[in-house]
């Protein structure tokens, strides 16, 4: 089985290429089997490059996509600026922008949402690493706010992560992310005992609309249920990781 991905169903313009990875069609075995593209996770890193590899070639990539060392954090890194930290040495963010062709934007998720923006002129892309902690702090905020691009402009796509029915979460998890949104509410369901059930595409699309973007669009794939397609953290603990790209398309005639 050769390398696959879920193409974003969204409008974006025709300048911009996006895509989510499957978890089939690399090197990795055992609890990182197959196209572990997460070199953090435990897995051995010749077979992470030849994942990363693979995956560069089958999705005809302009370039090795921008990996991050993600930090459940609300830091952007602009993928135009001049490099910082050590030189080759991924850096700490949660997500990136970029106006250049040919620069790729990377998330790597195992429950968390992935989240891609487009400017709908194609001059922009950005994508951004939203688990509950960074919901919380902001990155949705820091992710559009480094894009650039008048709110209304932008598209989002919400990419495969844990869906409502998975993601358990207990009441102060719940009051950290209702702090920044207090009227998110409608986005948690009680669950056993003191526990809620907490959308994180809803409240990931709550902020979205807060902030004046009207055109979001949801794969609408678990994670955790989806186990022939993805990696779950929380179903099964030390495990591998799917990536989300976007990029500007460079044509190369």
């Amino acid at each position: 089985m050769g390398v696959e991905w879920l193409i974003p169903d969204w409008p974006a313009p025709a300048a911009v290429r996006a895509l989510s990875t499957f978890r089939g069609g690399g090197v990795s075995t055992g609890r990182y089997a197959s196209l572990n593209l997460g070199d953090h996770v435990g897995d051995d890193p010749e077979r992470v490059a030849e994942n990363r590899r693979r995956l560069r070639v089958a999705a005809r990539l302009p370039g090795e996509p921008a990996w991050l060392r993600q930090v459940h954090g609300v830091s952007i890194a602009d993928l135009d600026g001049p490099a910082s930290g050590e030189a080759g040495a991924a850096p700490a963010a949660d997500g990136s922008v970029t106006r250049q062709r040919g620069r790729v934007c990377a998330i790597l998720t195992a429950d968390c949402l992935p989240i891609l923006l487009a400017a709908d002129s194609g001059r922009a892309v950005g994508a951004a690493h939203a688990g509950w902690r960074g919901l919380a702090a902001g990155v949705v905020e820091a992710a559009v706010r480094s894009l650039g691009e008048p709110p209304d402009s932008i598209l989002a796509w919400l990419g495969p992560a844990i869906g409502p029915r998975r993601f358990e979460i207990g009441p102060e998890v719940r009051e950290a992310l209702l702090k920044g949104d207090p009227g998110a509410g409608d986005w948690f369901e009680r669950g056993s005992g003191d526990r809620y059930l907490a959308s994180l595409p809803g409240l990931a699309r709550r902020r979205l609309e807060r902030l004046g973007i009207g055109r979001i669009y949801d794969a609408g794939e678990c994670t955790h249920e989806l186990g022939n397609r993805y990696f779950s953290h929380r179903r099964d603990g030390e495990t591998g990781r799917q990536a989300s790209l976007v990029w500007r398309y460079m044509k190369t005639c």
